[in-house]
Formats: structure tokens, C-alpha cells, sequence
């Protein structure tokens, strides 16, 4: 059989009674748990959102204590300084409740600002990219493609589909009257269609965009303003700027506070462990956690080995493994979970990558 194991150290809390710990209300501890966790979860998420969901990245920086998750998993030693074990079951559990609590709302904060600013810098972004009938033509058009400030002339741009070229360069001079001859230029050209510009009357406009239209020449609506284009353009900068500025720091905070997040998971979990320990096998304390990472195909084969060693234990137990029909009043789990000896599941795995 291929698996490891460890032995898991906690503390020894001083003038611990049954009644004590039963007075943590189990059901709250079941809170807390699932929300500290839920706050990891979240932490490690955004750090793949941040980075990109490049893997090899976000696993560089979910780190607890400077090391890997399982490295400080299987080198578990109990917070004294964080964690005082002077401090009452509950009061611990309040403690990192509050701590947990604070880095998720530092990370709503956090991760609203920065979204805001990326968002808004995607959407310019966006802009600048996509159809030519839609995209920014800040980065394309000259001042010198139109003719400007005239009263009867104007300079029209024009999309055409790259397999209209001909059709285009053969008819866009008798589509209305009045179109200036040889005034057509191609400005620019994506995948699929070219941009064009064409100078005509302005009385001129109505007939020639009817007209072009019904030659699949689509008409692109612009008026050329060169402080809009350049402010548009130093927003990009701008926005794109603010957001260097913000990542490093906020990757940095990401580190730190995943560490403290997951730090308090693993207590809180360990925490479980002890007192479910104490609920089931009362005082004093006589019993040992350990930490086993069986291969997925052993993981039958080892709770079978763990059953037939420990069945003795909890008859009851042994007979939901066989029946599968038993309910721990106040423990709020599975049937499949409930097994002769404490059992809790360590799940290192924190990212959902898209």
C-alpha cells in the first residue's frame, strides 16, 4: 500500500473540562469553519484572477509561513503567540473568526477598487479592438485624411468587405452625385473588411449612404476631434499606469494575508479535531492526530485498515459504515464522514482555474 502520514502536535490546554468544551457551541464552530475556509478560497481565487489564472504563478504565492500548503500542513505546531492557549476554547475561536472576518472585508475593499479600474480600462481596451464599425479610430486616422472646416465639402469614412475592394474602388464615384473623383484612400484593413475614406458634398450624404449600403459599403459615423482622441488616449495611459501601480502591492497583500487565511484554517480545523476528540473519548486527554495522504486508489483499502482498527471504538460507528443510516445529533455531518475515529478532510486544492 502507498501512503504517508504524519503526526499532527496541538497544545495542552490547562484546566480542561468536558463541560467547558461542550459549552463551545459545536454548531458555531461548524460556522466558523466553513466561512474561515470559504474566506481561503476566496483569497487563493483572486490571486489566480489577479495573475491570470497562470498556474505556476499563483501556485508560487500561496504559501503559509514562507512554505508550500502541505509542507506547513505536516509541520503543524500550534500559534502561541497568535493563538494563546491561556484563552477559552471560545475565545479562540473568536479570535480568528475576527481576524478572518477583517481580511475579507480588506479583500472586498481591495478587490472592488481594482476591478473598477480594470473594467474600466478593458472597455477602453475593447474599444480599440473589434469591428471597424464600432472600434476607436484614435490610433488610425490622420488629421490630414479629411477635409476639414469646409461648408460644403466632408470627408466620409466607409467599411467595405475585403472581397468589395473592386467594387468599391469600380462604383463608390457614381453611388450619389457630387462624390469628389478620386478621393477614396484606404486607410486601414482588419481580417476582414478595409477602412476608407471618400469626400463628397454635404447635401450629397443621405443619397450616398442609401446607395452604399445597398453595396454592403456601411457607412462608419465619425466626426474627427483630435482633444477627444487625445484625451481618450492619455486615459488609457492613465488607467493602464494606475494599474501597474496597483498590482504589485496588491499581489503582495494577496501573499501575506492567503498565509494568515489558510494559518487560521488549519487552527480552527485542528481545533475541530480537539474537541470533537474530547466529545467522543472524554478526559484526560489520551488520543493522537495524524496526518495520512493515501493514493487515490489505496483510499478504500485504508478505511478498511482504519476501520478494523479502530471500530472498537464507536460501535456506532461501525455500524453506519455497514448501514450507512445514522445521524450525530449537532456535528452537522455526512453520513459517509462519521467514522469510528475523528475525521477531517485537508484540502490543499483551493483553485477552481476556468
Amino acid at each position: 500500500m502507498s501512503w504517508w502520514g504524519c503526526l499532527m502536535s496541538w497544545p495542552s490546554w490547562t484546566r480542561l473540562s468536558r463541560e467547558n468544551v461542550q459549552s463551545w457551541s459545536f454548531q458555531r464552530a461548524v460556522m466558523s469553519f466553513d466561512a474561515v475556509h470559504s474566506v481561503v478560497k476566496k483569497v487563493a481565487q483572486y490571486m489566480a484572477d489577479v495573475l491570470e489564472d497562470s498556474r505556476d504563478k499563483v501556485q508560487e504565492n500561496l504559501l503559509a509561513n514562507g512554505v508550500d500548503l502541505v509542507t506547513y500542513v505536516t509541520r503543524f505546531q500550534w500559534d502561541m503567540a497568535k493563538y494563546p492557549i491561556k484563552q477559552s476554547l471560545k475565545n479562540i475561536s473568536e479570535i480568528i473568526t475576527k481576524q478572518v472576518t477583517q481580511i475579507d472585508n480588506d479583500l472586498k475593499a481591495r478587490a472592488s477598487a481594482y476591478n473598477n479600474l480594470k473594467g474600466n480600462l478593458q472597455n477602453l481596451e475593447r474599444k480599440n479592438a473589434g469591428s471597424l464599425l464600432t472600434r476607436s479610430l484614435a490610433d488610425i486616422v490622420k488629421k490630414d485624411d479629411f477635409v476639414l472646416d469646409s461648408e460644403y465639402l466632408i470627408t466620409m469614412l466607409v467599411v467595405v468587405p475585403k472581397t468589395n475592394y473592386n467594387d468599391w474602388q469600380r462604383t463608390y464615384e457614381t453611388l450619389a452625385e457630387m462624390v469628389v473623383p478620386r478621393s477614396t484612400n484606404l486607410l486601414f484593413e482588419d481580417q476582414d473588411s478595409g477602412l476608407f475614406t471618400v469626400t463628397l458634398f454635404r447635401k450629397a450624404i443621405d443619397d450616398f449612404r442609401l446607395k452604399a449600403r445597398e453595396n454592403k459599403f456601411m457607412l462608419r459615423d465619425f466626426q474627427y476631434n483630435e482633444e477627444e482622441m487625445k484625451a481618450d488616449k492619455e486615459e488609457m495611459t492613465r488607467l493602464s499606469t494606475d494599474k501597474k501601480k496597483q498590482f504589485g502591492p496588491l499581489v503582495r497583500w494577496l501573499k501575506v494575508n492567503f498565509s494568515e487565511a489558510f494559518i487560521a484554517w488549519i487552527h480552527i480545523k485542528a481545533l475541530r479535531v480537539f474537541v470533537e476528540s474530547v466529545l467522543r473519548y472524554g478526559l484526560p486527554v489520551n488520543f493522537q492526530a495524524m496526518l495520512l495522504q493515501p493514493n487515490k486508489k489505496n483510499m478504500k483499502k485504508l478505511r478498511e485498515v482504519l476501520n478494523d482498527l479502530y471500530k472498537h471504538l464507536d460501535s456506532g460507528a461501525a455500524a453506519i459504515i455497514d448501514q450507512s443510516t445514522m445521524d450525530i445529533p449537532g456535528l452537522n455531518l455526512s453520513q459517509q464522514e462519521y467514522y469510528p475515529y475523528v475525521y477531517y478532510k485537508i484540502d490543499c486544492n483551493l483553485l477552481d482555474f476556468k
